[in-house]
């Protein structure tokens, strides 16, 4: 199907007005930009029901920097989407990214473009104030530290006078209309542990049933957001909501048009959603906790429904889990002492994920009883969910809305244990994609916990059956999406299909402007203490020919030990990462230069990505390294054996592929506008010397070269 003529008028209509609003001439890569989602959107077939019909559903776009894809693919998206009466989802990987879509790129979009919509921000339940819980709190501090807390205790410390002052400041300002309950809307920083005693989770919470319904900020504004033309979200909370089923939090999939902006993210948020972990210790006193006060629980709310004979089995319940974990202790315990080095690496994995027999013998037993824990737990939620429901039980609501979202907390719990010891009980299939399994050493308040993990080697599967399947259509655009010119990487690890739409738009800087060098003092990396060596007598040289670097290292060991060997002259106009937040560094950076003082950045990984320091606030991009990643990774170390056992090349097929695009990334922070000059310096000699080393230059953007 071709795209309608009406809404192909429309697009063209809204980005003249646009431009001429802006008083902005058309970008090349744009327009190209546009037009590729456009037709991919637009040429969507579907039955007389609404539901698509086909493939080639899916557009994938690599827009060079400052191409202005955001306005792309809202001017691209938004006409189609209400043409075919579909939500439009855009989906970030980051806060920033996503304030700036819903303050400044969606208002703009809808003054100066023509375009009639409505848009809202979607967020977690975990970024709302849970009223009851800040109630609950205030109202009797001792509750809130008592023995019936069936909790980590590293993860709800005691409630201390600065966490109370703030709760009280939450409840006036709620009381004086000042806030709504969103946790980005507080004035101030909140500590994570502060925060995540007044707010909640989806097993928690007693929803309509809360007595206080009327005032959840929550309820509000998911109430709200089916009337919204455009709903802007994060991938965490769209996998959220996939793992929900779908539609339980957004739009049904089927009905709606998501966009993955940041999309190169979307893999690892994929894999960390579905990964499942469990801490060992930490579970074993939480079962006991529970055991302790269940007993107190039904001194409270006995009578509701069914309840006192579903708690009456929770005892046993308990014990033949805590039985079966005890078994696994010592397994666990030998496994760790395995562990070569456990100061630089906590952890022990299971090569090939597979698992011990003996292990995976009483993960089975684990599995079957948690299963039962996990499914008497939830028969106690529904009786008094039920109970908050009807008006002829006995039982206090004050009571139960007390206890139900603590038995949701022990039903989370036990669920979580359920699909971790599920995993490490699976039986090994030939053919099978295999999991990454391994165990993590943890300071448990002054002792060693075991934290027993287990993850997907590769999220491909799991969105395509979740989200590329489902879905009515879905772009995918980042400046790096491709590695090494191909996008067979994003394929592999995202799911892509083959028969997508896969467009490059280039990007309209002037790369002639900047100059990619590999200087003869450069070293080869893989020789740890020489690079060194040759980077600390090599930098000042580098770094008085600019007023304003970013220097960008691999390993945090490597960062210190530069810094040490230089001059204290040149440490004295170094930031670096560590000594304050990542926003205070670039700040002062930012106040150096300015003032016309030299001013060097020394970063991490996280530096290379998503630093914007336009103009003479970088002129000169150092990288110590070709950024290899860290090999004790278990997830990549797993995928790499899987490779090999393939009969393929884990260094060619995805270490290589994944350090050019993090240089790619590396190099994008120097030219961030048009009017952007400057240099970037490798140090690294790999990438003369190696085999591999030509592939990831030729992946570079076009810079004048001086390699030596």
């Amino acid at each position: 199907m071709a795209l309608n003529a009406d809404i192909k008028k429309t697009i063209q209509t809204a980005y003249s007005q646009f431009l001429d609003a802006r008083e902005l001439k058309p970008r090349y890569g744009q327009k190209l930009m546009i037009a590729e989602i456009a037709r991919t959107l637009g040429g969507i077939e579907l039955d007389d029901e609404g539901v698509r019909v086909g493939e080639r559903h899916i557009c994938v776009v690599e827009a060079g920097t400052g191409t202005g894809k955001t306005v792309a693919y809202l001017l691209a998206a938004i006409p189609v989407a209400k043409a075919l009466g579909k939500k439009l989802v855009v989906s970030t990987a980051t806060v920033a990214l996503q304030e700036q879509i819903v303050y400044k790129d969606l208002p703009d979009l809808k003054r100066q473009s023509g375009l009639n919509f409505t848009f809202a921000l979607a967020k977690g339940r975990g970024r709302y104030l849970c009223l009851s819980k800040l109630d609950r709190i205030l109202t009797d501090v001792d509750a809130a530290n008592a023995s019936d807390q069936a909790l980590y205790e590293d993860e709800y410390p005691q409630v201390d006078e600065q966490a109370l002052t703030i709760y009280q400041s939450m409840m006036d300002a709620l009381a004086a209309n000042k806030w709504a309950g969103d946790k980005d809307e507080w004035a101030d920083e909140i500590e994570p542990q502060v925060w995540s005693r007044v707010t909640t989770d989806h097993r928690q919470c007693t929803g309509r049933r809360c007595s206080n319904v009327a005032s959840c900020s929550f309820i509000k504004s998911r109430d709200s957001l089916g009337s919204f033309d455009v709903i802007v979200a994060n991938h965490d909370l769209v996998l959220a909501d996939l793992a929900l089923g779908g539609g339980a939090i957004l739009p049904d999939p089927a009905d709606t048009f998501y966009i993955f902006d940041e999309g190169h993210h979307l893999p690892d948020k994929a894999l960390n959603h579905f990964a499942e972990h469990s801490r060992l210790i930490g579970t074993l006193k939480w079962l006991e906790q529970t055991n302790k006060v269940q007993g107190a629980m039904l001194g409270e709310i006995s009578g509701a429904g069914n309840i006192d004979r579903f708690a009456e089995q929770l005892p046993s319940a308990i014990q033949d889990v805590k039985r079966n974990l005890e078994l696994v202790y010592p397994m666990i315990t030998q496994l760790a002492e395995r562990i070569e080095d456990p100061d630089r690496s906590p952890r022990y994995r299971f090569e090939q994920g597979r698992v011990p027999e003996p292990l995976r013998e009483v993960s089975v037993e684990l599995k079957q009883t948690f299963d039962r824990l996990a499914e008497l737990l939830g028969k106690m939620n529904r009786e008094v969910e039920e109970a908050l429901e009807s008006s002829h039980c006995d039982v206090p609501k004050v009571d139960l809305e007390t206890w139900f979202p603590q038995i949701g907390v022990w039903q989370s719990r036990a669920e979580a244990n359920l699909a971790l010891w599920a995993s490490y009980a699976e039986p090994e299939m030939d053919g099978a994609l295999p999991k990454a399994r391994w165990i993590t050493l943890v300071d448990f308040g002054g002792s060693i916990d075991y934290e027993i993990c287990s993850s997907p080697i590769l999220a491909a599967r799991t969105l395509e059956y979740s989200l590329w399947n489902r879905c009515c259509g879905a772009v995918v655009t980042s400046a790096t999406l491709t590695a090494l010119g191909k996008f067979d990487r994003l394929k592999m690890r995202a799911g892509t299909p083959d028969n997508a739409h896969y467009a490059i738009v280039p990007s309209p800087f002037d790369f002639n402007k900047a100059v990619l060098r590999i200087p003869k003092m450069a070293q080869d990396a893989s020789d740890s203490v020489n690079h060194t060596l040759a980077i600390i007598e090599g930098l000042p040289d580098l770094l008085a020919e600019h007023n304003a670097s970013l220097v960008l290292f691999a390993s945090r060991r490597q960062m210190l030990d530069v810094y040490d060997g230089l001059p204290l002259a040149w440490r004295e106009h170094i930031l670096m990462q560590g000594d304050k937040s990542k926003q205070e560094m670039i700040s002062a950076h930012k106040q150096r230069v300015d003032d016309g003082q030299p001013s060097v950045l020394f970063g991490l990984a996280s530096f290379a990505e998503g630093v914007d320091l336009p103009g003479g606030y970088c002129q000169h991009v150092i990288i110590a390294k070709i950024p290899f990643a860290v090999p004790d990774d278990p997830v990549e170390a797993s995928l790499s054996e899987w490779i090999e056992a393939r009969g393929g090349n884990p260094f060619m097929e995805i270490t290589v592929p994944d350090a050019a695009l993090k240089l790619v990334q590396a190099c994008g922070r120097l030219l961030r506008t048009e009017a952007d000059s400057g240099a970037i310096t490798l140090l690294d000699n790999r990438l003369l010397t190696r085999r591999y080393g030509k592939a990831i230059l030729n992946s570079l953007p076009p810079f004048r070269r001086e390699l030596n």
